[in-house]
Parts: C-alpha cells; structure tokens; sequence
C-alpha cells in the first residue's frame, strides 16, 4: 500500500510540475516597449502586445521586438574624398522598430544589418563631396544618409530617425595644408580690402583736386592749415611750400 501511495503521490507531483511549466510557457508578459511576433507552428500568426498574452506551449512560439530608439555607433570609416583626400570619419546612428513583423521576418538581425549598411553608405555618400563640403555643411551630409538609409531599412520595418556625423580626422600634412590655404585667404581679402580702400581714396583725391582747381585761393587755404597741423608738434622741421603766385608781385616789381 505504501508503494501504490508514494507512485500516486509522485504522479501527482509531475503532473503539477508540468502544469506549472506550461502555464508558465503560456503567459507572457510584454512590457510598453515590447511587441511578441507569435509563430504558429513556424508560420507567421500576429503581433500580440504590450502586457499579458497567451500562447499555447509547443505549438506556438514568440520573439520579443523592442520599440525603442537604439543609439547605434557607426565605426571609423576610412574615406577618399572626391578632391582625393583621405580621411576618417565616424557617426552616430538613430533607429527604431516601427513594424515587428518586418524586422523578424525579412532579416536575419536588424540591428547588425542596420549597422553595415550605415557603414557603406558614409564611406558612399561622403566619397562624392569634397572636403570642403564635409567640413562645412556636415547638416546637408546628415540629411543625406539618413534620407538613403531610412528608404533602404523600410523593407526591414526600421525608421532611421537621425544621422550625426561626429568626426572627420585628418593627417598633419592636410592641417598644415589647410591652415595654409587658410592664411593664404586672409592675405587675398586683406589685400583687396586695401585695394578697394585705394580706389575710394584716389576718387575723393579727384573730386577735392576738381573742386580745388575752381578757385585758386583754395589750394592757399589748403597749405595754411597744414601749417597748423603740424606746427603743433615743435620737435621737428617744417618744410613749407611757397606757391610761386605770392611770389608773382615782387617779380614784376623788380622787373621795373
């Protein structure tokens, strides 16, 4: 009697163990973030989620999806640009799941695959701009990928929401190149600054010599008070022009 009683009470046991196993295989809870792709008998069935669902254990399988954006670093890439510069250049990556189905489906791993086709398309889209462009209009670059990258991705269920190119690193050779073209820029403009600065001043100098050669007693007036300017400082030698008009008078006396 006592074997027949321990064979039931052990029978008893596995079958409350397997009961607990499968209710536990059966309920799932799924978080706000989190969507289950449910597989009956290994073809696709729905997307159940978020909170608690039921499955039935064996025949039905699920695969957790998370909906939130991942943070995803783009690696350095080695980079020729289109004016034959090298550089490296590394960014960051926005992403998110919008369509379970999609991303468990129609691709193996979503986010490595996200991942290498962010790697190719920086080394493409930068490998068709200057230096120039990358340096200074890294907002349009931005744009760009994530236009090309978003179309490529939406047959895998994934929205890139942003691109941000983070560095572009340069040799020593190109800074110094750069910080020569650099002050060989401020040269030009300081020299044309100078030159329009002349131009200015030679048409006032002709628009005062025009209004001078009116009246002769201007260009008199003019000297006398130079005369003054200078005459201020008492360390130094004055040099005055006499014009040959004053002069004129005494000459024409001592001809007499």
């Amino acid at each position: 009697m006592d074997a027949i009683y321990s064979s039931e009470q052990l029978f008893t046991a596995v079958v409350v163990i397997l009961l607990l196993g499968i209710l536990y295989a059966a309920f799932k809870i799924l978080r706000e973030y989190e969507r289950g792709v449910i597989f009956l008998l290994g073809r696709f069935y729905k997307v159940k989620g978020p909170g608690l669902i039921i499955i039935i254990p064996f025949i039905q399988q699920m695969v957790r999806v998370d909906l939130r954006t991942v943070v995803m670093d783009v690696p350095s890439q080695d980079v020729i640009s289109r004016d034959n510069v090298s550089v490296r250049v590394n960014a960051v990556l926005y992403c998110r799941v919008i369509d379970p189905q999609k991303a468990i489906i129609n691709v193996e791993d979503y986010l490595q695959a996200t991942s290498q086709l962010a790697q190719t398309t920086l080394r493409s889209v930068l490998g068709q701009h200057e230096l120039d462009e990358m340096l200074a209009n890294r907002e349009m670059l931005n744009t760009d990928i994530q236009e090309i990258l978003d179309a490529r991705t939406d047959g895998w269920g994934i929205k890139v929401s942003n691109v941000e190119i983070k560095h572009v690193d340069l040799n020593e050779s190109m800074i110094r190149a750069i910080a020569k073209q650099a002050e060989a820029e401020r040269t030009r403009r300081a020299k044309v600054i100078h030159a329009s600065g002349e131009m200015e001043a030679s048409d006032k100098l002709v628009t005062a010599a025009e209004k001078l050669a009116a009246e002769p007693n201007a260009i008199l007036l003019r000297y006398l008070q130079t005369l003054t300017e200078i005459a201020g400082e008492k360390n130094s030698t004055i040099l005055f022009p006499l014009p040959m008009d004053l002069l004129q008078g005494l000459l024409d006396k001592n001809k007499k």
